[in-house]
């Protein structure tokens, strides 16, 4: 079995105090909405729990009721961090889910196609994450402005989601991770600090994230609505 973990719990900071980007606006539709139905039209993927805000839990299962998301299985409360919000969607996947592939609710352009391709790198070789490579000069700064050096952006990736793997890694990664006390932003760097090798899965220029509300008109322009 194959689960999707979609991710929408937090609170946005750039968006205004207390402002939920996956139930903001998008076309006329909430943002959260466009990855479901993402995963819902992936074939590989067989169910889905979805982790939100304890406030708005109500709103979540009237929204899966309303479009017909018929591979969500569970909807729960997230936790104050992203490192707690997935580690309670873990814990509702059966002993026969192999592979989980955790996204963002806030990226709403992810495609079928490429939740497939993260899915398919986990099952070779037990991580797949969407990335794409750094195209920018990078900087790195010291006290404010004064720039250090340039960073060889040949090597450097920004990564994304889905960030898919193998269950077993996943749980055992983010157990060493509360062992050790780590604080991670993402379930890579969770793997990464388990000793396990984490592989990057191509992911178009599309796929970007909520966080301003220029990125909202930029995601209306990418899916067309």
């Amino acid at each position: 079995m194959i689960f999707g973990i979609i991710v929408a719990a937090g609170k946005s900071e750039r968006m205004g105090a207390d402002v939920d980007k996956a139930f903001l606006s998008l076309g006329t539709r909430p943002v959260l909405m466009y990855s479901l139905q993402a995963f819902e039209k992936c074939p590989l993927i067989d169910g889905v729990i979805l982790v939100v805000r304890k406030d708005r839990l109500d709103a979540a299962r009237g929204m899966i009721q309303m479009f017909g998301f018929s591979k969500v299985r569970k909807v729960v409360a997230g936790g104050a961090s992203r490192q707690l919000s997935v580690m309670l969607g873990l814990a509702e996947l059966k002993d026969d889910v192999k592979i989980v592939a955790v996204h963002d609710g806030a990226r709403p352009c992810v495609t079928p196609a490429l939740i497939e391709e993260t899915i398919l790198s986990a099952k070779r070789q037990g991580t797949g994450v969407a990335a794409v490579k750094v195209t920018d000069t990078i900087k790195e700064v010291d006290r404010g402005s004064l720039v250090v050096r340039t960073v060889d952006r040949s090597k450097l990736w920004a990564v994304q989601t889905p960030q898919t793997f193998r269950v077993d890694w996943l749980n055992k990664a983010y157990a060493h991770a509360k062992k050790m006390k780590l604080t991670v932003t993402d379930e890579a760097s969770a793997v990464e600090a388990s000793g396990e090798p984490v592989h990057l899965v191509p992911a178009p220029g599309t796929n970007i994230k909520i966080t301003t509300p220029a990125d909202l008109a930029l995601a209306s322009m990418i899916l067309k609505v």
